[in-house]
């Protein structure tokens, strides 16, 4: 669970415990009367979930993109397909798909397998047909 700004409280209810008795353990001492006892202390937990995305006057930096999300070089086999000297992996696999795609290159009966043409021959070691599977692993080589 995800929590957006704002404050987050909580309440406590903590008992100071005598010593073990038999008979603090019956039934009738167990329920909460409408007089709080002297040995019944209230606690609250206050917590800020995000305390400078609540302030508007301070300014939150964008973080830089990292893994997957950081644009990479890219072989000049690979820039034919996506058009671009550096991507990101993720938006890579996404332009393959649009180039698969625009060609028809999936296999009427089995829409898994991409028939390959010259410029995905490249890219996926030569194969004439490659599971859709495959694809995120045989693009690896070509991030430089």
């Amino acid at each position: 669970m995800a929590l957006s700004s704002g404050i987050f409280s909580t309440t406590f209810l903590c008992v100071d415990t005598a010593p073990f008795r038999s008979s603090l353990l019956s039934p009738s001492s167990l329920r909460l009367s409408p007089h709080r006892p002297a040995n019944l202390r209230m606690v609250r937990a206050v917590t800020s979930a995000t305390a400078a995305s609540s302030d508007p006057t301070t300014t939150t930096k964008t973080r830089e993109p990292r893994g997957i999300m950081k644009p990479r070089p890219v072989s000049p086999e690979m820039q034919d397909v996506v058009g671009v000297p550096e991507i990101p992996r993720t938006q890579a696999l996404k332009r393959i798909w649009a180039y698969i795609k625009e060609h028809d290159l999936q296999d009427p009966q089995n829409k898994r397998d991409i028939i390959c043409d010259e410029k995905l021959k490249k890219i996926f070691e030569g194969k004439e047909r490659v599971g859709f599977l495959e694809i995120a692993k045989l693009i690896g080589p070509h991030f430089l």
